[in-house]
């Protein structure tokens, strides 16, 4: 697959998508920052693509957006902006409409049943700080990968119930049901990294 075509999968497979210098729990530039939290408060999901760690999207993507800066947010495909046009489309109230209609779940689930990846990341976080989390998928079906020094010596099915263990909460309300998850120990995903396909652990989301 061309990174052309990886591009426009990532934007039909993901409503909401941010491509972005860093990730959401830790920006790597000023505007990337400004942006996730801006959309982390509208409690809307949304999926992310470091381009730092995508090097062959960071330079394909400003020939297909052509928007030449980062962060880049796109809503349904389209291209929004950057971080400036996502602040003020913030600021005058047109954002989040904009979020939610995007995102709407299907059926009558209310849209404050759909757990975002931020929250997911966050609890796994407290209990494997200093942990990689990739996180795919939307609404209720992710798949997690986390890389992580504590799974080192425990089988991995341990490695398994430990990181279910931090999702209890929105396992047992509903808000979370299908859970697709890989885990690594730092030194097992080194090993990895030479078959592992372009663009794995990016999005997130």
């Amino acid at each position: 697959m061309s990174t052309k075509d990886t591009i426009l999968k990532q934007l039909a497979e993901n409503p909401v998508i941010i491509y972005m210098k860093g990730v959401p729990s830790a920006p790597e530039c000023g505007f990337s920052e400004k942006a996730v939290n801006i959309l982390n408060a509208t409690k809307v999901p949304f999926a992310y693509v470091d381009v730092l760690k995508a090097p062959f999207i960071r330079d394909k993507l400003p020939s297909v957006s052509k928007w030449p800066t980062f962060p880049q947010l796109f809503i349904n495909g389209e291209l929004i902006g950057g971080a400036d046009i996502v602040e003020s489309m913030d600021k005058d109230g047109s954002l989040l409409p904009l979020l939610q209609a995007a995102v709407k779940p299907e059926g009558d689930a209310p849209a404050g049943n759909v757990i975002t990846h931020s929250e997911v990341e966050a609890l796994i976080s407290k209990e494997y700080p200093n942990s990689k989390i990739a996180i795919e998928g939307q609404g209720c079906d992710l798949t997690i990968t986390v890389v992580s020094e504590q799974f080192a010596g425990l089988a991995m099915i341990k490695q398994h119930q430990g990181v279910m263990a931090t999702m209890s909460e929105p396992l047992a309300s509903g808000r979370l049901h299908a859970v697709t998850l890989k885990t690594f120990t730092p030194e097992q995903w080194r090993e990895q990294q030479p078959a592992a396909k372009p663009g794995l652990l990016q999005i997130q989301i």
